[in-house]
């Protein structure tokens, strides 16, 4: 499902006007961009957490030329699924 599909059935589930459900996506992932940049979580309780991670300095190799490089360290975002979703995909 794409960003357009979403915006379609958000507006059909809540009765919004495809415009309304596109300005009400974009709030709920502009508001979770801004919790995430400041290192907070997000948690929607049954459904699951959007969450920072921190992934340490580590060797990788460019896979062109095999050469060995370092990797700096960097934070990630990362989603954790919660009970009720996992029992619904899990059906």
């Amino acid at each position: 499902m794409n960003k357009s599909e979403l915006i379609d059935a958000i507006a059909l589930v809540a009765n919004l006007s495809k415009a309304d459900a596109s300005r009400a996506l974009n709030a709920i992932t502009d508001a979770i961009t801004r919790a995430m940049t400041s290192s907070d979580g997000v948690q929607l309780t049954g459904f699951g957490s959007f969450v920072v991670r921190d992934r340490a300095a580590h060797t990788g190799r460019n896979p062109q030329t095999g050469v060995t490089i370092q990797i700096k360290a960097s934070k990630v975002a990362a989603f954790k699924a919660g009970k009720v979703l996992k029992e619904a995909i899990n059906k």
